[in-house]
């Protein structure tokens, strides 16, 4: 049920690949409840995803934008207030990806060109949006920021590997950004730390089928799923939550504080 809560509300939207994206929920849901957006992602993205897609849903121009250039950067938030006639409201930052993993590197056999890569793809890249649109000001007053992360960035998991790394560079970016920008322009940045998700990216993650068995066994709530993430990214553009900011969010269906659950014991007794 939409509420109108972004009516005239306007945003970019980052790494929707396809439908699995929670990007490409949050996009939906940014329309339904009234904003326009601009979706971005890399060129290479751009040829693998299925994004033209979800322009068509979203009426949406498709901009494209490596996050780890800064001309490409300052192109897309120059053309998103051509395109809007103005300063943008909200932006999600939902960009992920550690060439060790995909090239089945240990964290203990990290090559660490392809880690300088991860870092400024996974975290820095956060940066570069934040000061690109700092530098230009092409946000408005208490616009939005959320970036998507993970509990990796608090706790060990072995096979997330240099994510985990990547995930606690990319929320101390946020808080010490949010710091600036909040005196700046009241602009507000968090980070939502999600339940495992099944997206094309999280499956990538060696184990990941048996640990979202795990979660939702440990989660008084059970996971949170994509389409419940963009509700809560939601909550997070709107004027609702207009005095948060600098926060690491835990949207994990309890999981975060839980230490064991019954149902986790009474499988480890069988």
């Amino acid at each position: 049920m939409a509420h109108n809560l972004l009516k005239g509300k306007k945003g970019i939207i980052f790494g929707a690949l396809d439908e699995k994206s929670m990007a490409w929920s949050t996009a939906l849901r940014c329309v339904e409840e009234g904003a326009e957006i601009v979706l971005t992602n890399a060129p290479i993205a751009l040829r693998m995803g299925e994004i033209n897609k979800l322009a068509e849903l979203c009426k949406a121009p498709v901009i494209p934008a490596d996050v780890t250039n800064m001309d490409d950067l300052k192109n897309l938030f120059t053309k998103s207030m051509e395109h809007f006639g103005g300063k943008i409201d909200f932006v999600l930052h939902s960009v992920g990806m550690s060439i060790n993993m995909r090239k089945g590197r240990s964290y203990t056999d990290l090559d660490y060109d392809f880690s300088h890569k991860t870092f400024d793809i996974s975290a820095m890249s956060l940066h570069r949006v934040l000061q690109t649109a700092y530098q230009l000001d092409a946000l408005n007053e208490w616009a939005s920021v959320v970036a998507l992360t993970y509990i990796a960035a608090q706790r060990v998991f072995p096979d997330y590997s240099e994510m985990a790394d990547a995930k606690s560079m990319l929320e101390s970016v946020a808080r010490s950004f949010g710091y600036h920008y909040g005196f700046k322009k009241k602009v507000r940045v968090n980070t939502i730390s999600q339940s495992p998700t099944k997206t094309t990216a999280g499956s990538g993650v060696k184990g990941f089928d048996g640990f979202i068995g795990y979660a939702e066994k440990m989660s008084p709530l059970g996971n949170a799923t994509a389409q419940q993430c963009a509700d809560y990214c939601i909550a997070m553009f709107s004027d609702l939550t207009k005095m948060v900011t600098m926060q690491n969010l835990f949207h994990d269906g309890g999981f975060s504080f839980t230490g064991v659950s019954a149902e986790v014991i009474e499988q480890m007794e069988k």
